[in-house]
C-alpha cells in the first residue's frame, strides 16, 4: 500500500483519536480498561514511525481530554503514571529518530511528575528537525477557544488590540496550537462518528477517516497508510466549486 501513495500529496498533518482501549481490554476478557491503553502503545509506535517514515511534518494524539478527568480515579492515575514510563523509555527513540516532542492542553492540571517528564522531553528533542509529535494532553476544543477568547479580551482591556482587530487570523494565533498548521487528515478508531471536543476551530476543513471495527489498541502503519490512500482520493474544495479548482 505504501508503494500507492503519492508522495506529492501527503498530509503535512494527521491529528488521531485513539479511541477504542477499554472495549479493546473486554474484547480481551479484561476487565480493566488500563490492560487496553497498556497495550496500546505499540500503537503509538506504529503510527509515530509510519508518519516519519512517510514524511509527514505533525501528528497530533489526542491523548488525554479534559472530560477525562471524570474518569475513575484508579484509571486516571494508572494513565498518568504509563505516560510518565512512556516518555521515559520512548526518548532516547525520539532522539535517533529526529522526532521532536510539543504539547497543547492545560498541561499544568498534569501531576508534576507528569510535568516534569514532559518538559525534560520537549526541552531534550527541540532541536530536532523531523517529525513533530504533538500530546494533547487535558486538552479539548471548547477549552481551546475560551482561552483564546480570553486571552484576547485581556489584550483589549490592556489597549494593545482594539475589537475591530480581532480577526480569524488573529484568534487562530490566540489558540494552543499557534504555529501549528491545522490537520489535513483526522483518523479515529473505534467507530464512533464524532470529533468529542477535539480541534473544534482547526479541524473545519480536515478530512475525517473513521475506522468502524478497529480499536486503537489493533493500529498498525498499513492502517495510517490505508488512511492517506483514501486521504489522497478525496478533491478538497475548501469551499469553491470542482470547477475553479481545476482552473
Amino acid at each position: 500500500m505504501k508503494e500507492q501513495l503519492d508522495q506529492n500529496n501527503l498530509p503535512k498533518h494527521i491529528a488521531v483519536i485513539m479511541d477504542g482501549n477499554g472495549r479493546w481490554a473486554k474484547q480481551q476478557g479484561f476487565v480493566d480498561r488500563v490492560f487496553g491503553h497498556r497495550n496500546a502503545l505499540k500503537a503509538v509506535k506504529e503510527v509515530i514511525e509510519g508518519c516519519g517514515e512517510l514524511g509527514v511534518k505533525y501528528l497530533t494524539l489526542y491523548a488525554f481530554s479534559t472530560e477525562n478527568w471524570n474518569r475513575p480515579k484508579a484509571e486516571v492515575d494508572a494513565l498518568m503514571m504509563l505516560l510518565v514510563k512512556t516518555i521515559k523509555d520512548e526518548l532516547p527513540t525520539m532522539q535517533k529518530n529526529n522526532v521532536r516532542l510539543d504539547t497543547i492542553g492545560a498541561t499544568q492540571t498534569l501531576p508534576t511528575s507528569s510535568q516534569k517528564e514532559l518538559k525534560s522531553a520537549i526541552e531534550s528533542t527541540k532541536n530536532n528537525t523531523g517529525l513533530t509529535v504533538i500530546l494533547a494532553l487535558s486538552y479539548s476544543g471548547k477549552w481551546d477557544i475560551v482561552n483564546a477568547t480570553k486571552k484576547l479580551i485581556e489584550k483589549v482591556q490592556k489597549r494593545e488590540i482594539s475589537i475591530e482587530d480581532i480577526t480569524e487570523d488573529l484568534f487562530e494565533s490566540s489558540l494552543d496550537t499557534k504555529g501549528i498548521p491545522n490537520p489535513d487528515l483526522m483518523i479515529r478508531t473505534g467507530g464512533d462518528h464524532r470529533i468529542s471536543n477535539f480541534m473544534l476551530w482547526q479541524l473545519a476543513y480536515a478530512e475525517l477517516f473513521i475506522f468502524e471495527d478497529l480499536f486503537w489498541p489493533d493500529f498498525r502503519r498499513e492502517h495510517l497508510q490505508e488512511a492517506i490512500l483514501d486521504y489522497q482520493d478525496r478533491e478538497r474544495r475548501f469551499g469553491k466549486t470542482s470547477e475553479q479548482l481545476k482552473k
